[in-house]
């Protein structure tokens, strides 16, 4: 059996071209990446304007210029082709560019799976004959059938779109959600599904609500990142568009769930009981936190344990008021020993019983 081969550090061949971007400061010249972030936070806006930038060669968010311009070709899983349209006239209105004269390519396919060789060839067919700077993938839920969770499943998918980017020098740009009740997390292991997803891009940008709007966040493998970015989505006319906010970049976002909420808002989504390891899987949380947070929540009356799991108590209705007639009067002087006497006249003696001796 043979050894590897092995070179000493020293004759390892220098590298010479310096760090490029596709847009300064947010993504770099071809790299895959993920913008991620939770639903309905304006990540296909952000991802069109990417596109549009790209394709025109006109600075996007209308800051941050773009170093390598080109075709881009799209793949919109969820909207419809008339909401990408005006979608996307709305970023050029913002830009002051002609869409007529842009590049821009939408795969109009009703299905593009990247777990199905037949899709994955026509797909690196497209791009081989297209040739696009930058593939924009709008989400990664709508693009397989696999178990997001699970690595071995995964990891093909990102593998394989990693071959596309090293064989056509391009850029993927694949738009994918956060977990549910994660804003206390950092954004990239607030991704849902494998880890993976974190580790695989060069570049990731996350959008989150802020009590005051949008916040951006930068992630680069190779290039330090940028402070967060306050956006907010401007309405001019009838065009809607991203751009940059004058509020705070560092914008604090918004409280995170405490342990408590997390665990009984998942028990309520489940509307049954759940195990340990399934509110581990759900609240994504240490089991030794989870267990003293179940065991507060019981010792507080407010989960039940049972030997299908841990459930909710359900609130009990309050007692019915009662509308019963008012009991008649006491008769007594109130110590319960001498009867009630009348009121009798002032010349009238009360007669002593006899044998009594007043001390």
């Amino acid at each position: 059996m043979k050894s590897l081969p092995l070179a000493r550090a020293c004759q390892l061949a220098a590298g010479t071209d310096p760090f490029s971007w596709l847009v300064e400061e947010l993504w770099a010249d071809q790299a895959v990446g993920i913008l991620g972030g939770e639903p309905k936070c304006c990540k296909s806006f952000l991802a069109l304007d990417i596109a549009v930038s790209v394709a025109s060669a006109t600075p996007c968010l209308r800051r941050f210029p773009v170093r390598r311009s080109g075709p881009v070709l799209l793949f919109p899983a969820e909207d419809s082709h008339m909401s990408v349209r005006q979608r996307i006239e709305g970023i050029c209105a913002a830009a002051h560019t002609p869409l007529a004269r842009l590049p821009l390519y939408v795969i109009t396919s009703s299905r593009l799976l990247l777990d199905r060789a037949e899709d994955c060839c026509r797909l690196r067919y497209t791009v081989a004959e297209l040739k696009p700077v930058l593939l924009v993938l709008d989400p990664f839920i709508r693009l397989h059938h696999s178990d997001e969770n699970a690595s071995r499943e995964v990891a093909p998918l990102l593998g394989y779109l990693r071959q596309l980017q090293r064989e056509f020098h391009l850029a993927v740009l694949l738009v994918h959600h956060v977990r549910k009740r994660s804003a206390g997390e950092r954004p990239g292991q607030a991704l849902r599904g494998s880890s993976d997803l974190h580790g695989w891009g060069d570049s990731n940008l996350y959008l989150r609500r802020c009590a005051s709007g949008l916040r951006l966040s930068v992630e680069h493998r190779a290039a330090p990142s940028p402070q967060d970015i306050a956006l907010e989505l401007l309405n001019n006319g009838t065009a809607l568009a991203l751009s940059i906010s004058a509020a705070p970049a560092s914008c604090d976002p918004l409280a995170a769930p405490s342990a408590e909420q997390r665990i009984l808002a998942a028990m309520r989504d489940a509307n049954r009981p759940l195990s340990i390891h399934q509110l581990r899987h759900l609240c994504r949380i240490r089991t030794a936190t989870l267990c003293n947070t179940l065991a507060s929540l019981r010792r507080q009356g407010r989960v039940l344990h049972t030997r299908d799991g841990y459930q909710p108590v359900q609130a009990q209705p309050p007692p019915p008021v009662s509308l019963s007639p008012p009991s008649p009067p006491r008769t007594g002087n109130g110590n319960g020993k001498l009867p009630f006497q009348p009121d009798l006249p002032a010349d009238h003696q009360l007669s002593r019983p006899t044998g009594h001796q007043i001390l």
